[in-house]
């Protein structure tokens, strides 16, 4: 019996060699599911961060394309108001310099044919 004793005492020692092992490895496991849970816990913070950044962005960025189309109204609008006034001024010019001629002509002494 006592060869039975021996191979029980074998098999137990084996047997707590092998639960010690499973715990140590569990143990292992457990600490690198802590370690991937913190890293979860950082970039789930990271993308809050970020995702309200990015509409804190976004909404400048809205208010400022609305006012670069207002400025590009405005200076549409003035360029075509500058254009106007350039061909009023350019007309009136001509009608002035007409008018210039006619007067010139009109007060020149007048010539006695022989």
């Amino acid at each position: 019996m006592s060869q039975q004793a021996a191979a029980l005492q074998n098999y137990n020692n084996e047997l707590v060699k092998c639960m010690e092992d499973l715990c140590s490895k569990r143990e292992e496991l457990n600490r690198q599911i802590t370690q991937e849970e913190v890293e979860k816990d950082r970039l789930q913070h990271d993308i809050r961060v970020l995702t309200e950044k990015l509409s804190r962005v976004n909404e400048s960025l809205a208010h400022r394309l609305a006012a670069r189309a207002n400025f590009d109204q405005t200076i549409a609008e003035t360029q075509a108001a500058y254009t106007k006034i350039l061909e009023s001024s350019h007309s009136l010019l001509s009608v002035l310099k007409q008018e210039t001629g006619n007067l010139s002509k009109a007060t020149e002494p007048r010539r006695k044919d022989h």
